[in-house]
């Protein structure tokens, strides 16, 4: 059990650190934990397959090594496979399932997951246009300090989607993606408040 614990805190540390540049034998260190069912080193390995890091681009083995992880529970591994089915990368471009996957993944709390089941359902892709349950999980993932749930709520209240027109609200949210580093979401608030909002 310690080997395991051992093998999947080096497997992430090692990720983090030679992101750009992995080498055969890292990719191999990846495969070896993989292997042993470690979902750390799926995940990272699904990753290495999806960017084409240490190996050769495969989508499709990306979502194979995802899809592993994320029978584990990671929650990364599964806005990931929800990833892939929404753009069509490895499997066929499959908005309900990306829907499902990026659902399991938002349940565990996870902010790009609940912002992007947000845009599913503002636009009706995969799932029933609902603007209310649309603001439900962009709110959830702007509540985590998701920059562009933060900033998507901010237009809603520019335009009055899903929600009562509120400029001041609006600029609100706007500046709090802005603190979050979203470069759009500075201009709006700006402007908002150049226009006295």
């Amino acid at each position: 059990m310690l080997k395991k614990i051992v093998i999947s805190v080096l497997c992430s540390m090692l990720f983090f650190y030679t992101a750009k540049a992995l080498t055969p034998a890292e990719v191999q260190a990846y495969r070896v934990a993989a292997d042993q069912g470690d979902a750390v080193a799926q995940y990272n390995l699904g990753e290495c397959f999806e960017k084409g890091q240490g190996v050769r681009q495969d989508f499709a083995e990306a979502e194979k090594w995802y899809r592993l992880a994320a029978d584990k529970g990671n929650a990364a591994a599964l806005y990931n496979v929800g990833m892939l089915h929404a753009n069509g990368k490895g499997v066929r471009q499959d908005y309900v399932e990306a829907a499902k996957w990026f659902r399991l993944a938002a349940d565990k709390g996870y902010a790009a997951a609940q912002s992007n089941l947000g845009v599913l359902y503002e636009k009706g892709k995969g799932v029933r246009q609902d603007y209310t349950e649309s603001i439900k999980w962009f709110r959830l993932a702007a509540d985590q300090g998701y920059a562009t749930a933060q900033y998507i709520l901010g237009a809603f209240y520019v335009n009055g989607k899903g929600v009562r027109q509120d400029k001041s609200v609006a600029k609100e949210w706007f500046g709090k993606s802005c603190d979050n580093g979203l470069q759009e979401g500075c201009d709006k608030y700006r402007e908002l408040k150049e226009k006295g909002y």
